[in-house]
């Protein structure tokens, strides 16, 4: 875990790579909790046995949205930035899952602060957060995050 003391010391690590969190677990159970939780029903995520016979995938695969989702408890492993008031999330300025979670996969999140501009009494933070399937290649998802810290 990286402790960041400060907008300074966020300004002073501005380019970096902060580390990487540990790897979770991506369970059916959680692809059902998510599917519930937002109505995405979709069968290449929920119905088993079908998606063992007719997905490419040759099985159940994450929601897009669930792995874009498990970014701030995967980012919380990585870095914390101490003598703030608040962060809230702004948005994302670009998004992209180039590959599929299939369930029963472990996924881990990559952070790299891409800038920290400060503005009044915040500052503005874009990160690139890239999540990684164990045993692949290829990230499932590509993330420019954008937040916002109150000091």
């Amino acid at each position: 875990m990286r402790i960041i003391n400060g907008i300074d010391e966020l300004k002073i690590a501005v380019g970096e790579h902060l580390g990487y969190s540990d790897w979770v677990e991506v369970t059916q159970e959680r692809v059902n909790q998510f599917a519930e939780a937002t109505g995405d029903h979709q069968w290449i995520h929920v119905d088993i046995s079908r998606a063992m016979e007719e997905s490419p995938f040759g099985g159940t695969i994450a929601h897009g949205y669930l792995t874009l989702s498990l970014i701030p408890t995967l980012v919380r492993q990585v870095y914390r930035i101490d003598r703030l008031k608040m962060i809230v999330n702004y948005g994302a300025n670009k998004v992209r899952f180039p590959s599929p979670v299939p369930v029963g996969s472990r996924v881990r999140a990559g952070v790299k602060i891409l800038s920290a501009e400060t503005k009044g009494e915040s500052t503005q933070l874009i990160s690139r957060i890239t999540i990684e399937r164990e045993g692949s290649d290829k990230p499932v998802c590509v993330a420019e995050t954008v937040a916002v810290a109150f000091i």
